[in-house]
């Protein structure tokens, strides 16, 4: 069987890393994404470590979302340029962007020229605020969408402030979304004939991974608080604890847990103190209990403790550094991790966060480097090699 989004083809113009994102997703999945970069390449390309493959303009950051596609270099600033973009618009799909709104207007090649050029067409745009309201005109970054979002408000402790999480959340939700709407429009488009634009702003998208906390307060008037390292359901045992050598996260849920809990702390006689009776008294008293539990942690390892938890089925996971997690057997199992040959040797990259039983997600073509396909793209758009070499003369590509 062939992948999902075999035989689409995507027109990608999106750099850095939501957009990139987004298009990665369903490269995995079998379309063909033509990157549209500019001569001097994405900014991505081209890291601050100066290592072997930043200097071959492969830096890692970009390999991870742009690995499987190819690659075009383009002057959008010249009108031949533009030309081409039109020519290879009737053959693609999907064209996806992330520029500020109104920059691909301005270029000639917004939506409302292209769906001309073909009704049929996707055309997906990210963006902090989206392509409608106040604040479309405004520039946004991941840190500054995950500000506003009201993300950082719930996360980390009272006494360091508004903390960001350890990756670039909002970028990532926002190219997930972005996968999706796209994904959903085609198959839209399967009953219906029609192309359409797919808005997709940044802030929106972490709001609908926000889906609990914001209905609550709508609903409630509740008022979240930075979760610290505690449950959403404020269960105490839902916690961060310290063991002899590390930290370990419990997720004990119900009563019959927290039962084989405290047997296997040493601390049975717990379960008949009133302070502990249910979740209520355990919540009101939960400064005592997680000092009972972590005392008694703090005694093995957490190597110790895990085995131990998982005899007694009792769900927990020690924190590890993504070099221990990469080592984990689980992977040997799965197909997220992925080897890719290139000329200079294997890399590993990350695939599909999920597996399926015909052809799921994978890489099957090295990282490209700058401009690798732009003569195999044109000719693919009817460009001779003697145009093509008038191109790459006159800077257009």
């Amino acid at each position: 069987m062939s992948k999902p989004f075999a035989g689409v083809k995507i027109l990608d113009f999106t750099r850095v890393l939501a957009g990139p994102y987004a298009s990665y997703q369903l490269a995995l999945l079998g379309a063909d994404v033509i990157k549209v970069e500019s001569r001097e390449g994405d900014d991505m390309r081209y890291g601050n470590r100066a290592d072997a493959w930043e200097k071959r303009g492969l830096a890692a950051p970009w390999v991870a979302v742009n690995a499987g596609k190819r690659s075009i270099t383009m002057d959008l600033k010249q009108p031949k340029a533009i030309e081409a973009i039109k020519r290879l618009v009737p053959k693609v799909d999907v064209v996806v962007e992330n520029f500020r709104p109104g920059v691909m207007d301005k270029l000639g090649i917004g939506y409302d020229v292209l769906k001309e050029i073909n009704p049929k067409l996707i055309y997906a745009a990210v963006s902090g605020f989206g392509q409608v309201g106040p604040d479309k005109a405004t520039a946004a970054f991941d840190g500054m969408i995950q500000a506003m979002s009201g993300l950082m408000s719930i996360t980390g402790f009272p006494a360091n402030g508004p903390t960001r999480v350890g990756f670039a959340g909002a970028d990532v939700m926002s190219g997930f979304t972005g996968a999706f709407g796209i994904a959903s429009a085609l198959y839209q488009r399967t009953h219906t004939g029609k192309g359409q634009l797919v808005d997709v702003a940044m802030i929106d998208a972490v709001t609908g991974f926000l889906a609990q906390q914001f209905t609550e307060h709508m609903m409630t008037g509740r008022v979240h608080e930075q979760g610290q390292n505690l449950s959403v359901t404020k269960k105490p045992t839902g916690n961060l604890f310290k063991t002899k050598d590390g930290w370990m996260v419990l997720a004990v849920m119900t009563d019959p847990q927290f039962q084989r809990l405290m047997k296997t702390l040493g601390h049975e006689a717990a379960l008949a103190d009133p302070r502990f009776k249910d979740w209520p008294t355990r919540i009101a008293n939960n400064t005592v209990l997680h000092g009972m539990i972590e005392e008694a942690m703090k005694t093995e390892t957490s190597a110790t403790w895990a085995e131990r938890f998982a005899k007694n089925d009792i769900p927990a996971g020690r924190v590890l550094t993504i070099p221990e997690t990469v080592k984990l057997d689980h992977f040997k199992h799965r197909t997220i991790l992925q080897t890719v040959e290139t000329e200079h040797g294997p890399i590993q990259v990350v695939g599909s966060g999920f597996r399926m039983e015909h052809d799921g997600g994978s890489v099957d073509r090295p990282p490209a480097t700058l401009g690798q396909h732009t003569d195999e793209v044109l000719g693919e758009a009817g460009y001779s090699p003697a145009e093509i070499a008038e191109m790459r003369q006159g800077g257009v590509v």
